[in-house]
């Protein structure tokens, strides 16, 4: 239990971040699954419409320092090298 007023307030404002992040890295890992079915369905016309969702998604989240900034670059040029060898 927090001790003080601003411990408490802090305490509330961690679990509302906390919910906050989770959704985001949830919704990244929804989008990542999505890409990767359809890399290998085959449809890479779509894949690239979901790259570049995704590459926005890890953005947006490194942006606001729900992932750190490296992770995001690590994570869409890992993407675009799988995309790249889809025939």
């Amino acid at each position: 239990m927090p001790n003080t007023k601003s411990a408490e307030r802090r305490m509330r404002n961690s679990e509302r971040k906390r919910l906050h992040n989770r959704s985001i890295k949830s919704r990244l890992r929804t989008l990542e699954k999505g890409f990767s079915k359809l890399l290998t369905e085959g449809k890479k016309e779509d894949a690239t419409k979901a790259y570049g969702q995704l590459s926005s998604a890890y953005d947006k989240a490194a942006k606001s320092g729900v992932v750190h900034k490296s992770l995001a670059n690590r994570k869409k040029s890992r993407l675009a090298l799988r995309m790249a060898t889809v025939k």
